[in-house]
């Protein structure tokens, strides 16, 4: 049977700077381990600690430009493209420019706090 999200939960986010986490699907608000789906909203200037994740993030920008750092690149993503960042990878995610960003990231499996291993 459909199950319907008719709000997300607001989760606490790493980083420098406060930012806005909305889990519409994850663990924290379905339940749901095999896949997490957000909407972030990060002000410019905002940073968040190196991760070496064990899941694959898939992370699509509605606003502004995300910056994603891996050991060998840095990649600015603007609004209306995404990226796909892969498990076991390091990455860190921040948001340099003018007006901060706003996406949505999907994770898989789920996002924990214990599968993001943060430096």
């Amino acid at each position: 049977m459909p199950t319907i999200i008719q709000s997300p939960k607001t989760i606490e986010a790493a980083g420098n700077q406060p930012k806005i986490i909305e889990e519409f699907f994850g663990n924290v608000n379905s339940g749901t381990k095999e896949v997490s789906i957000a909407r972030m909203q990060s002000p410019e200037g905002w940073q968040e600690p190196g991760q070496t994740p064990e899941f694959d993030e898939y992370t699509l920008v509605l606003k502004g430009n995300l910056r994603i750092e891996t050991k060998e690149k840095i990649f600015d993503v603007k609004a209306g493209e995404a990226i796909i960042t892969k498990s076991g990878e390091w990455v860190r995610y921040s948001t340099p420019h003018p007006d901060g960003a706003e996406y949505i990231a999907i994770c898989l499996p789920a996002f924990t706090l214990e599968k993001a291993h943060r430096d």
